[in-house]
């Protein structure tokens, strides 16, 4: 009885334990089942730097394309603002400066002349080469192909305002089937970066995978994020779960 007695005060005494330390606890998502957007904010998970934003952060590296045009100019002081008195042979004790930071868009057009030229001899037009990367009239540079990946791709903007971008720039609309030339150009790239990327994901221990919705001509599509270690690679599929997988 008395054995009996002391189980049952101490199977008591854990029941008191655990209500207390149920009350005491704070409510999460992760230890209950109320959602995030109802609990409170866990301000111990923004200590640390980069918590407040999801994901990376942008590495900030200028695109190679880009140049950075510096200039200085002076501002002379010629007379006193108190008295008048002449101060443009006084010598300078010091400057203090302001700067204004701009972006001016520059169309650069490049053309090539191929000269042509009859033989004397055989009578034979003979024409100079262009360069290997204009084979047709008109050709985009690699600045305005980088800027429509980045828009399109990174930035997730739609074709139209795409076209929108570029006519506004340079004064010439693109095409879809260009744009989307463009698109293939880099998945072709990249194809022996994916495969790479996939072998050494199979290597790894444990790999984190999740989902993310994208519509694909009015149908849903999924987007498995696998990242694991240093490398994050994503994929567009129409199924989701372990199909995708």
């Amino acid at each position: 009885d008395s054995r009996a007695l002391f189980q049952a005060m101490l199977m008591l005494f854990e029941v008191l334990m655990v209500v207390f330390m149920e009350k005491r606890t704070p409510k999460n998502s992760t230890n209950s089942s109320k959602p995030s957007s109802q609990t409170p904010r866990d301000d111990t998970a923004t200590t640390h730097p980069g918590a407040n934003s999801k994901g990376n952060q942008h590495n900030g590296i200028r695109c190679a394309n880009t140049r950075t045009v510096e200039t200085v100019h002076a501002s002379p002081v010629t007379q006193c603002e108190t008295c008048g008195e002449d101060l443009s042979k006084t010598p300078c004790q010091g400057v203090e400066r302001r700067t204004r930071i701009d972006i001016i868009f520059e169309k650069g057009v490049t053309h090539v002349d191929a000269e042509i030229r009859q033989c004397p001899q055989c009578r034979t037009r003979n024409k100079g080469p262009f360069p290997a990367d204009m084979a047709g009239p008109v050709q985009y540079g690699p600045g305005i192909r980088g800027y429509v990946m980045n828009l399109l791709i990174a930035q997730m903007i739609s074709l139209k305002r795409v076209q929108q971008s570029i006519q506004t720039l340079i004064g010439q609309i693109l095409s879809e089937a260009t744009i989307l030339k463009y698109v293939m150009q880099l998945h072709h790239t990249l194809a022996a970066w994916e495969q790479s990327v996939i072998e050494q994901l199979l290597q790894m221990p444990a790999m984190h995978v999740d989902e993310t919705s994208l519509r694909v001509d009015r149908k849903n599509h999924w987007i498995p994020v696998c990242p694991a270690g240093h490398i994050t690679y994503k994929f567009l599929h129409p199924k989701r779960g372990l199909a995708a997988i």
